[in-house]
């Protein structure tokens, strides 16, 4: 039986611990709040991020750090990713030495703009080998629910991989490989962004057209960063790249849809924020993602636009017009 931690248990947190254990796993997940853990141990259903589901008795909720991660196989991180390396640095010497690291998060680090396996890779000292991402249209909610769906686990090391795909293989969630973690890793950060202006266009009343103009272009601006940090072009048309920004800019389970679909209708960032306890990644990223961009020449203009909403005061209705009045090109 592969023994896991889930270190972070939010709503994405709780349902992989969830999928895990229904896959076989033992599994350890970890809250920061002893409050939680408590809960969750007693309720069997973490009320706080997933009310209404059932977590199988495979599913050990702790507020020890050390107590999650004795002995562990695979420990996945399941923090905000701007959160990732305070966190690490404070777990660091407990993690087993050949322990497996499986990122569920999505974003570039800011100041940095790393990738989260190399953050995860500058903190922990672990190979590139040791660390994989999972990516893909994996809305928590539906997951949850047992609602058929199927991710991406990328990972330089092909056996690694492959462990971690038996390891969370269940009848509803059908995990396949890819050594591409460049590529999956940037398609799961950059779709948040695109579906941060999916959803201000959502806000302002435009409807299927905007949409699908905004993720086809969206995707163009990701697949064009990814060929300058040296991602397999292959990559952005699969479950990593189209399938995850698809769902993600088109469900109203989307954090980041729903966040820009209130900047839309005119409340302000923060205003956004006091109104929900989830994180919407893309808010921050967006930056980061552009910072990226700008140090690679990559042309981002929907990266640029959500940016200077969410960062430089600009309106949601003045964005658009933006977009709309840029210099006509061959696609």
């Amino acid at each position: 039986m592969t023994r896991t931690a889930v270190l972070g248990a939010g709503s994405w947190g709780t349902t992989f611990a969830k999928v895990l254990a229904d896959a076989g796993c033992d599994v350890h997940l970890f809250a920061r709040r002893p409050e939680l853990a408590k809960a969750i141990t007693e309720d069997g259903e973490n009320r706080d991020y997933l009310p209404g589901v059932r977590l199988p008795d495979a599913v050990r909720a702790t507020a020890d750090a050390a107590e999650a991660l004795l002995g562990v196989d695979v420990v996945v991180l399941a923090v905000p990713s701007q959160s990732l390396r305070h966190n690490l640095t404070e777990w660091r010497a407990l993690l087993p030495g050949d322990a497996t690291l499986l990122s569920l998060m999505k974003g570039i680090e800011l100041g940095t703009t790393k990738r989260m396996s190399e953050v995860v890779c500058e903190v922990t000292g672990a190979g590139s080998d040791r660390v994989a991402a999972l990516s893909g249209p994996n809305l928590a909610r539906e997951i949850a629910a047992e609602q058929p769906a199927a991710t991406v686990i990328a990972c330089t090391d092909a056996d690694r991989a492959a462990a971690l795909q038996a390891a969370c293989h269940t009848g509803y969630f059908r995990p396949y490989t890819n050594p591409d973690l460049i590529g999956c890793e940037l398609g799961g950060a950059v779709k948040n962004v695109i579906a941060l202006a999916c959803g201000i266009a959502a806000g302002l009343g435009f409807g299927d057209n905007t949409r699908a103009s905004l993720i086809t272009r969206g995707l163009a601006e990701t697949a064009r960063l990814g060929a300058a940090l040296g991602a397999e072009p292959a990559t952005f048309a699969g479950l990593a790249g189209l399938g995850d920004l698809v769902a993600t800019c088109s469900s109203p389970l989307s954090r980041n849809r729903t966040f820009g679909e209130k900047l839309g209708q005119g409340l302000s960032v923060e205003q956004v924020q006091r109104s929900t306890r989830q994180t919407a990644e893309g808010v921050k990223s967006c930056r980061s993602v552009l910072d990226l961009a700008r140090a690679h020449g990559v042309d981002v203009p929907i990266t640029e636009a959500v940016v200077r909403v969410c960062h430089e005061g600009e309106s949601a209705a003045r964005m658009v017009r933006e977009i709309m009045s840029r210099e006509a090109k061959p696609e």
